[in-house]
């Protein structure tokens, strides 16, 4: 074991996380959850969502068992939603083709989807303590300022030379502790910003400490101006219902549930698609615009709330699209932004129409 692991592993036994939720009762089903729910997401947002994940699909096969519609349910908030649909998607796999267990070789592992090598190698030392490296954020931030290794991690160079310091690192034994003390370094001691130097038990290997420059690795990501996109969305009401349609199961909001989308505010030929004639509404009228950011760009949405006298002869096809009852709501995958406006319409709807005049 290297000096560098010894120290590590001497922390973690004083003060390392050993109390988080997938580290009870532990087994492959739960780490991988969390695994893919920890991915680009921080552990006080993830522990909520784990929760009530375990409490609706306590197993791998409850989960394979599920509707599409009911996993992105409890998922939505929490962002990335292709990691949803590839869990619910590895699920069904496990069950199918692995008679319910999960792989213990890395390679079968690694070749389900959502799962790369370095989630691969966590969950098999988890639970099984197999002696593979990992490598995500936070090891990487660790191992770039303890090696001074330059450039943005995200280089292949930089991530290849990132994995050589990680593998060399890693015990052949103790491996699960090791591979959790790490996450933990990066969470707790050598954050983004304001690493906690002085607490550090690993400082005295520390390159970029002796530099005095620990903020400097690892390197940033290149800037790149995010574009800005527009998208009118077209809020269609008759009594308590909604008209909501499910995403394509690829792109942005894969196979959730939004309203109709219009690329102008001319909206007469997303109404006339859907059976919607001027002589059947009420009100029409534009509601606040905002901006939602994805990680490639920014979107710009002005939603259109559009009250009718009758319900639409919209047809339901395919399972592409629901009535959605503001009163009783359905446990459906939503969209962040189509959430956001669906809890606020109780409010929009209890302003009077009577100033706004009828189309």
């Amino acid at each position: 074991m290297t000096p560098f692991a010894q120290d590590i592993l001497t922390w973690y036994d004083a003060y390392g996380r050993k109390n988080l939720p997938w580290q009870q009762d532990k087994n492959a089903y739960r780490v991988w959850l969390s695994e893919i729910m920890l991915q680009q997401t921080q552990v006080v947002t993830v522990i909520p969502y784990y929760q009530r994940f375990l409490e609706h699909f306590p197993t791998v096969t409850a989960l394979a068992d599920a509707q599409l519609d009911d996993v992105l349910h409890l998922w939505t908030g929490l962002g990335y939603y292709a990691r949803a649909r590839n869990l619910h998607k590895t699920a069904q796999m496990v069950v199918n083709d692995h008679g319910g267990e999960f792989p213990t070789d890395i390679d079968a592992l690694n070749s389900l989807p959502g799962i790369g090598r370095s989630t691969a190698a966590a969950i098999l030392s988890s639970v099984y303590c197999q002696p593979h490296a990992i490598l995500d954020g936070n090891v990487k931030r660790t191992l770039a300022r303890v090696y001074a290794v330059s450039g943005w991690p995200g280089k292949k160079d930089v991530e290849n030379t990132l994995w050589q310091y990680a593998q060399a690192n890693t015990p052949t034994h103790a491996v699960d502790r090791y591979n959790q003390a790490m996450m933990d370094m990066g969470a707790m001691v050598c954050t983004r910003t304001k690493p906690k130097c002085a607490l550090c038990p690993v400082s005295n290997h520390c390159n970029a400490f002796r530099q005095g420059d620990p903020q400097n690795y690892p390197g940033k990501k290149p800037a790149k101006t995010k574009p800005v996109k527009q998208t009118w969305f077209a809020i269609i009401h008759y009594q308590d219902q909604i008209w909501l349609e499910r995403r394509p199961p690829s792109g942005i909001w894969g196979g959730l549930h939004c309203f109709p989308q219009s690329d102008s505010d001319n909206l007469d030929a997303l109404l006339h698609a859907h059976g919607i004639s001027r002589a059947s509404i009420i009100t029409q009228r534009t509601l606040i615009a905002f901006r939602h950011t994805f990680s490639h760009y920014h979107l710009d949405i002005t939603p259109v709330l559009i009250e009718l006298n009758q319900q639409p002869n919209v047809v339901m096809e395919a399972n592409q699209g629901l009535w959605y009852n503001l009163t009783h709501p359905e446990a459906i995958g939503l969209a962040a932004p189509v959430k956001q406006l669906l809890e606020s319409l109780p409010h929009e709807l209890q302003h009077s129409y009577s100033d706004t005049p009828s189309i």
